[in-house]
């Protein structure tokens, strides 16, 4: 019998599909990879999702779609419902992650919530780019919503943010690099436990 190859889907939370946000993300993909565990990123960036309407449709229904369908976020939902691992990646804006991160949290965990909680027991590790300060909110802001969602959090050698301001930035912070390849190592470790 064939084992299930593992999935980490990853949401670049950048309005730039290029920038140190999603070099972080594939800094933890070498590790996956290494690992046999398979990858896919999702950029938010040109594809606008709007805020929670607190409509509470998602609760009513309970068929783990969100009721605004004019946007992406279904389709997201249901990447998140199938992969056994979930990173979300965001640079720092204003000490917080990006208004597209909050809002594929806000809709993302209402709809888990409401059914269940479709994301208990995964693997869920966030991803900071920035440039200064703040960092340590935006992180706490998305580990969060994995915790609420009963979510499993891999540690790594020191929390997992990196510092650069332009573009590539991030690849010269040696401890920033190092933290991204041990959370991807420990995540690798963690989800081959989890769903053995």
């Amino acid at each position: 019998m064939a084992t299930r190859q593992l999935k980490v889907v990853a949401f670049n939370g950048s309005p730039r599909t290029d920038g140190n946000t999603v070099l972080l993300i594939q800094r933890v993909f070498q590790e996956l990879d290494r690992a046999g565990i398979g990858t896919e990123l999702v950029n938010l960036a040109g594809s606008p999702l709007r805020g929670c309407t607190a409509c509470f449709r998602c609760h009513a229904s309970r068929n783990k779609r969100c009721a605004v369908d004019n946007d992406l976020l279904n389709s997201h939902l249901e990447k998140m419902i199938a992969a056994d691992g979930i990173l979300l990646g965001s640079p720092t804006y204003f000490a917080d992650i990006t208004s597209e991160m909050k809002a594929l949290i806000d809709r993302a965990g209402f709809v888990g919530r409401s059914n269940g909680d479709l994301f208990q027991r995964k693997v869920g590790a966030a991803i900071i780019a920035v440039r200064r300060a703040g960092a340590i909110h935006a992180f706490d802001s998305i580990n969060h919503f994995f915790l609420i969602s009963q979510m499993i959090i891999p540690g790594s050698c020191y929390w997992n943010v990196a510092l650069g301001r332009e573009k590539g930035d991030v690849e010269r912070d040696e401890e920033g690099m190092k933290t991204m390849a041990v959370l991807g190592q420990n995540m690798a470790w963690l989800l081959k436990r989890v769903c053995e």
